[in-house]
C-alpha cells in the first residue's frame, strides 16, 4: 500500500505514477486513459459501472484481473473542479486514505491500495455486496433485532478507529453497508466513506470554524467548527440509530436553516416513538444524543446496552431475504443490574425475608429487622444469592415441621427462578402483587409489570404477579383479590403435609380456571406501553383510563364465570385499584 508520506502528497506537485511500494509505475501500465465503462486502470482494474458519484469522486465496480475479483474503484480527477474545490477534493481522498490504511476490521470496508498518478487518485476497496441502511429502513426491511444487531457491529468499528486515532466524523445511514452475506456477526453493519476523518497527530483537515461531515448527523461541536472527539461519532451513531428505530430524524428540518437551527437542542426521547423497547436501549439512545459531549456516556455503555436488548428480543430471523443478520448471536449470560436495581431487589428480597419470619413460621431466634438489613445486603451485592436464601427459608420451614407451607413457597420460587432466569433482581417483583393486595389495591400490579423492557418480559411478570398473589391468599388466610379457590382446604390443615398442600392449594390453582386472570395481566401488561406512549398528554390520559377500566373489567368478569366461591364475591378493591391504576400507568411515563 502506498506510504502514508506519498499519499499526503496530494496538494503538492504530484511525482507521477506510483506503485503499491513508491516505486515509479511505468505509464504503459497507469496512463491517464479516460475513466469508463470498459476501461483499464492501473494494469489491473477493469471498471464495469458506476455504483455512486458525488463531488468528492465517483466509485465504480471494477474486476481485479490480478487476483480474480471484484473490487470498488473510487476515482478522484484533478480538474474536475476548479480551485479550492479541486483541491479539497484530492485532500479529502488522500485523507480517506491515510485514515482508512490504520483500519483492519470487519466492520469497516476495507482498503486494499491507495495509487496516485499525474491526473488521478484512486482508492481500491473491497466490494460490499449489500444495500445502505438508509434503504433498508426505508424499506422496512430491518426489524428491530437487526437494528440492534447493525448497532453492535457500528459500536465495534467505531471503537476500533477510535483506538487507532480516526474519528469518522460522518457516520450516517448513507454510510452504513449492511452486506447480503456477512462472514462474522461483526460484520454485519460496514461502515465506510472516511474522507473527512480527522487523525489523531495529523494536521486538521478543516480550519477552526470549518464544518464538515452531514449537518442532519453531526454533533452540536462538530457544528461549531469545533475539533470532534470520539463523542461526536457516538453522537452521529445515536441519531442513526434514533432513526432507524423510530422512522424520525429529529435534526432533519424542512430546509438547510431549519436543520442548523435544531442542532445541539435537546430532542424528544425515543421513548416517544417506541415506548415499547428495552428502557435501557433508549436511555443509552437518549444519553447518545445530549447535547453536552460530557453527558453522552460512552461507545461502551451504548454497546451494553444493545446487548442487553437484544437478549431481550424475541429470536428469530430478520426480515432480510436469506436473514444475512443472524451471524450475530447473543451470549447465553446473565446480564448485569446497574446499581439502582441491586438496591430495589435488595430492598424487595429483605422485606420478604422479614414477612415469611414473622407471618409464615414459628417464632425465630432471628427479628424481621434484622432478616431484612442482611437479606437487604447480601441481595444488593449479588442478586443471584436470591435463590439461596429463599432455600435457606425453606429449609428454615422443613425443620419447623412445615413442609406444606415450605412446598407452597418453593412453587412460587421456582416459578419465577424459571422464567426470569436471566434477570435475578426482578425475582421479587411479583411479591409487590399480595402487597399491593394487603392495601386493597392488587388491581394496580400490572402497571408494574407493564414496565418490563419488552412484551416477553412484561407477559412474564403480569402472570407470576397473579400466581403469586392466589398462592399468598391461603399462606396467609386473607382475601387480597379473588378470595379462596373452588376446592381449596380449609387454612391450617395442609401446612404440615406437602401431599395436602399439593392437593388442598395448589391443584385447585390449576383447575379452577384462576390461572386465567394471569393471562389477562399478562396481556395488559403486553399492551400497556402501546397504550400509554408519552405523546400527548390527552391521549395518555384516554389511554390509561381504557387500559386501567378495561383489565379491572376482564378480572371481574372471569371472577364471575369461575364456579363456587369466587363467583360469589366480587375481587378485592378492583374499583379504586382500575382509578390508581390509569394514575399510576401515566406517571410512569412520566418518569421515563
Amino acid at each position: 500500500m502506498q506510504t502514508l508520506d506519498t499519499l499526503r502528497r496530494s496538494e503538492r506537485a504530484s511525482p507521477g505514477p506510483i506503485n503499491r511500494r513508491g516505486r515509479p509505475r511505468p505509464p504503459a501500465a497507469t496512463g491517464d486513459a479516460p475513466v469508463c465503462a470498459g476501461a483499464h486502470v492501473l494494469g489491473r482494474y477493469r471498471l464495469i459501472e458506476v455504483l455512486g458519484a458525488g463531488g468528492f469522486g465517483t466509485v465504480w465496480r471494477a474486476t481485479d484481473k490480478q487476483l480474480g475479483r471484484e473490487v470498488a474503484v473510487k476515482v478522484l480527477v484533478r480538474g474536475q473542479e476548479s480551485g479550492a474545490g479541486s483541491r479539497r477534493g484530492n485532500r479529502r481522498g488522500a485523507r480517506e486514505a491515510v485514515a482508512a490504511a490504520r483500519l483492519s476490521h470487519p466492520g469497516i470496508v476495507a482498503l486494499y491500495e491507495a495509487i496516485e498518478t499525474e491526473q488521478t487518485l484512486f482508492l481500491v476497496s473491497e466490494l460490499v455486496h449489500g444495500a445502505t441502511l438508509d434503504v433498508l429502513t426505508a424499506a422496512g426491511e430491518l426489524d428491530d433485532r437487526d437494528i440492534v444487531r447493525v448497532g453492535l457491529a457500528l459500536c465495534d468499528a467505531l471503537a476500533h478507529a477510535h483506538a487507532r486515532g480516526v474519528i469518522h466524523r460522518d457516520v450516517k445511514p448513507q454510510n452504513v453497508i449492511v452486506p447480503d452475506e456477512p462472514e462474522t456477526g461483526a460484520g454485519v453493519a460496514k461502515l465506510t466513506d472516511f474522507g473527512v476523518a480527522h487523525i489523531a497527530g495529523e494536521e486538521a483537515l478543516t480550519r477552526t470554524g470549518d464544518v464538515v461531515g452531514t449537518l442532519a448527523y453531526m454533533a452540536p461541536e462538530q457544528a461549531d467548527g469545533d475539533r470532534a472527539g470520539p463523542q461526536a461519532d457516538l453522537y452521529s451513531l445515536g441519531l442513526v440509530l434514533y432513526e432507524a428505530f423510530s422512522a424520525v430524524n429529529p435534526v432533519r428540518g424542512h430546509g438547510p436553516a431549519d436543520t442548523a437551527r435544531r442542532v445541539g437542542l435537546r430532542h424528544r426521547s425515543l421513548a416517544a416513538y417506541r415506548g415499547e423497547l428495552p428502557a435501557p436501549l433508549i436511555d443509552a439512545v437518549d444519553a447518545a444524543l445530549a447535547p453536552d459531549p460530557a453527558r453522552r456516556g460512552s461507545l461502551a455503555q451504548l454497546r451494553e446496552s444493545l446487548a442487553g436488548a437484544l437478549e431481550e428480543m424475541p429470536s428469530g430471523p430478520g426480515r432480510i431475504a436469506g436473514s444475512p443478520l443472524e451471524g450475530l448471536r447473543p451470549r447465553p449470560e446473565v446480564a448485569r443490574p446497574r446499581l439502582p436495581q441491586r438496591l430495589a431487589a435488595g430492598v424487595a428480597a429483605g422485606a420478604l425475608a422479614a414477612l415469611a419470619l414473622a407471618d409464615l413460621g414459628p417464632h425465630s431466634a432471628v427479628s424481621p429487622a434484622a432478616a431484612f438489613a442482611a437479606t437487604a445486603v447480601v441481595v444488593a451485592v449479588a442478586p443471584v444469592t436470591w435463590a439461596a436464601l429463599g432455600a435457606a427459608l425453606l429449609g428454615w420451614l422443613l425443620l419447623a415441621h412445615q413442609p406444606g407451607t415450605a412446598t407452597v413457597l418453593a412453587v412460587a420460587g421456582l416459578a419465577v427462578i424459571v422464567t426470569l432466569r436471566r434477570r435475578p433482581w426482578t425475582w421479587s417483583v411479583a411479591a409487590l402483587a399480595p402487597a399491593l393486595g394487603l392495601i386493597g389495591l392488587a388491581g394496580v400490579y400490572p402497571v408494574i409489570a407493564g414496565q418490563g423492557h419488552s412484551a416477553l418480559r412484561r407477559g412474564t411478570l403480569g402472570a407470576l404477579g397473579l400466581l403469586w398473589l392466589v398462592l399468598a391468599e391461603p399462606l396467609l388466610d386473607r382475601q387480597l383479590l379473588l378470595g379462596p379457590i373452588p376446592g381449596s382446604a380449609a387454612p391450617g390443615t395442609w401446612a404440615g403435609s406437602a401431599g395436602q398442600a399439593l392437593s388442598g392449594v395448589l391443584a385447585p390453582v390449576i383447575t379452577s380456571g384462576v390461572l386465567l386472570v394471569g393471562a389477562v395481566w399478562a396481556l395488559a401488561a403486553v399492551v400497556l406501553p402501546w397504550m400509554v406512549r408519552g405523546r400527548s398528554a390527552a391521549r395518555d390520559l384516554l389511554g390509561a383510563g381504557l387500559w386501567s377500566t378495561g383489565v379491572s373489567l376482564a378480572t371481574m368478569e372471569l371472577a364471575a364465570r369461575l364456579p363456587g366461591p369466587l363467583a360469589d364475591s366480587a375481587p378485592r378493591g378492583l374499583v379504586l385499584s382500575a382509578a390508581v391504576a390509569a394514575l399510576a400507568a401515566l406517571g410512569a411515563r412520566f418518569v421515563r
